[in-house]
C-alpha cells in the first residue's frame, strides 16, 4: 500500500471505526481520545498530541467539521483549511492512530460510542467541564488535560500573517 493510502486509511467513519475499537478492545489497547479544530497545525499541537498519544497505545483525534468549527466563534474566517485537509493533515502523523470528523458542537455523542480509557483536552480545559467527562469517568477511565506549549496557536499565526 502506498503511504498516501495508509495515511488516507487512518479516517474514519463511524461505522468502521466501531469495528476497529473491537479489535483494539479485543487487544486489549488503551484507548485515548482528544479532538479539536487544529486549522493549521503547528508546534503546540504537535506537542499535545504527542503527550496525549503518550496516555495510551491508541490515539484517536475527534475533528470539528467546518460547520461545527463556524459554530465555535473562532472568528469569520475559520476554519482556514477544510474538515478534509485537517483530517489528513492529522493522520499523517506517526502519533495518531485514528481521525473521524464529528459534526456536532461538540463531540459527546461520540466519546459514547468510542469510550475511550482516557480523555484529554488542552490545559485550558477543566477535567470536570471537558465534554465527556461524565461517560469516560462512569466507564473507569480518567479525564486529564495536557499543558498548552506558550506563544503557540492557530489565533496567533493568523494574526501574525495578517499583521505581516
Amino acid at each position: 500500500m502506498k503511504k498516501s493510502e495508509v495515511i488516507k486509511s487512518k479516517i474514519y467513519t463511524t461505522e468502521n471505526l466501531t469495528r476497529l475499537l473491537a479489535i483494539w478492545r479485543f487487544k486489549n489497547k488503551k484507548i485515548v481520545f482528544t479532538n479539536g479544530c487544529f486549522d493549521l497545525i503547528h508546534r503546540g499541537h504537535v506537542e499535545y498530541l504527542a503527550g496525549a498519544a503518550e496516555l495510551g497505545n491508541i490515539l484517536i483525534v475527534g475533528v470539528n467539521s467546518d460547520r461545527s468549527v463556524r459554530t465555535q466563534g473562532k472568528g469569520p474566517s475559520r476554519p482556514i483549511q477544510d474538515e478534509t485537509s485537517r483530517a489528513l493533515i492529522l493522520a499523517a502523523m506517526h502519533v495518531v492512530d485514528a481521525v473521524i470528523i464529528f459534526d456536532e458542537d461538540t463531540p459527546y455523542e461520540l466519546i459514547r460510542l468510542i469510550m475511550p480509557d482516557v480523555l484529554v483536552k488542552g490545559g485550558d480545559w477543566q477535567p470536570e467541564k471537558i465534554a465527556g467527562y461524565d461517560i469516560v469517568t462512569a466507564n473507569g477511565g480518567i479525564v486529564t488535560s495536557i499543558a498548552f506549549v506558550e506563544g503557540y496557536s492557530t489565533s496567533l499565526i493568523e494574526k501574525k500573517i495578517k499583521e505581516g
